[in-house]
C-alpha cells in the first residue's frame, strides 16, 4: 500500500515539482491549490504527510494546520511548510512537524523532510517503486 501525500499550494510550479518529486519515489499524491480545497480532500483521503504552502488565497496555510490541528481525526498527520525564505514563517508558525524554503534546492530540502518525518514509511514508498 501506498504512502499518501496531500500536496497544498497555490503556485502550480511548486505543487508540481513536490508531486512529481513525492510520485517518483512511489506516493500516491493528492493536491489542491489552496486550504480550503484541502479540506475537501481530507474528506476523501487521510495522508500519511501534508505538504502545503502558507500564503494562499482562500484560506492559508495557518489556517489549514488549524483545521488539521483541531480535528481528533486529522491532528496526527505531520505537517510540512513549503514557503519563501523571506516570509519568516518560520518563527510565527510552530506547530509543524518541518519546514522547507522554495527558494533553496526544494528537492533535497523535500528529501531529508521525508527522511525525517516519515523514516521508515518513505523508504518503504521508495523501496515499493524500484521493487527493492
Amino acid at each position: 500500500m501506498s504512502v499518501v501525500a496531500l500536496v497544498v499550494d497555490d503556485s502550480m510550479l511548486i505543487r508540481h515539482t513536490v508531486c512529481r518529486f513525492l510520485e517518483e519515489r512511489g506516493f500516491a499524491v493528492e493536491s489542491a491549490t489552496n486550504g480550503q480545497e484541502a479540506l475537501e480532500a481530507l474528506k476523501r483521503v487521510r495522508p500519511d504527510i501534508i505538504i502545503t504552502d502558507i500564503q494562499m488565497p482562500k484560506m492559508s496555510g495557518s489556517e489549514l494546520i488549524t483545521a488539521v490541528k483541531t480535528d481528533p481525526a486529522l491532528a496526527g498527520i505531520p505537517i510540512v511548510i513549503v514557503a519563501g525564505k523571506q516570509s519568516g514563517f518560520e518563527h510565527t508558525e510552530k506547530r509543524a512537524t518541518y519546514t522547507i524554503f522554495k527558494d533553496i534546492d526544494i528537492e533535497k530540502q523535500l528529501a531529508k523532510a521525508l527522511q525525517v518525518v516519515l523514516g521508515e514509511k518513505a523508504a518503504k514508498a521508495h523501496a515499493a517503486k524500484s521493487g527493492t
